[in-house]
């Protein structure tokens, strides 16, 4: 189921005359230095690399109802930010609008485990109306489209790969396959600390189309093509607040 500059080119013009008048045997000597035009002399504009997207923190769960858990979730927002969090997006499930993604905005990532694995953490979720045991995801982005590809209704995917460099060539080469299939790449990257555990994530544009190919043969073998070594988790969502 969340930025370049250039440095200006310096332009330097540099002429010098020199005239030299007598010298010692009475000879008039008339010198004149060579002039260097260096106008059209100038820097190379450098460019810095763009600043790689910031990682995440993602959590899904099962709330008895939105309206309680969300006024429970707001009340938490400065235990959040003790560690570090910072919201980011909340989501619902479009088959079970009960069940929620939150998404948050990390700054680091030992922090937001720490954050995870705290005692009032399940107690502030036990009272919010939480069913069940939450899925907590600390995701290493690696790239993410945050302009073109844009709105509510998404579809995230996790699954394990045997090599991430193979799969994500694999990746590419099929962007084409799942724009035909009603799915925009939103964003992409794997486990922080394992890059054999890859998150994916998708923009629908037409439902049906996409729940089709996410179902579909075709997908199933170009995933083995690219190595994926595990049936994937695949959860779809409508954003419904953006911070």
């Amino acid at each position: 189921m969340r930025q370049f500059k250039f440095l200006p080119a310096a332009t330097l013009l540099a002429g010098s005359f020199l005239f030299c008048s007598c010298n010692d045997n009475g000879k008039k000597e008339d010198s004149t230095a060579v002039t260097t035009d260096t106008s059209a002399m100038t820097t190379a504009p450098k460019m810095e690399p763009a600043a790689k997207p910031g990682n995440l923190l993602i959590i899904r769960h099962k709330v008895a109802n939105y309206a309680k858990w969300k006024v429970a979730y707001d009340s938490h927002d400065s235990v959040r930010l003790v560690y570090g969090l910072h919201n980011y997006f909340l989501a619902r499930g479009t088959k079970d609008s009960n069940t929620v993604r939150v998404v948050l905005r990390m700054d680091d990532s030992e922090k937001a485990k720490e954050f995870t694995a705290m005692p009032g953490l399940k107690v502030a979720m036990q009272k919010g109306g939480v069913i069940g045991t939450p899925k907590f995801l600390s995701l290493d982005v690696q790239w993410a489209d945050t302009v073109s590809a844009n709105g509510p209704s998404r579809v995230i995917m996790t699954h394990a790969v045997k090599d991430w460099d193979a799969w994500k060539k694999s990746f590419d080469s099929h962007k084409q396959t799942r724009i035909d299939a009603g799915l925009t790449d939103r964003a992409l990257g794997y486990t922080i600390g394992d890059q054999h555990t890859v998150t994916v994530a998708f923009v629908i544009s037409d439902m049906t189309k996409a729940e089709a190919f996410m179902n579909s043969k075709d997908l199933k073998d170009k995933m083995a093509e690219a190595g994926v070594t595990s049936a994937p988790d695949s959860f779809f969502y409508t954003v419904v607040q953006k911070y």
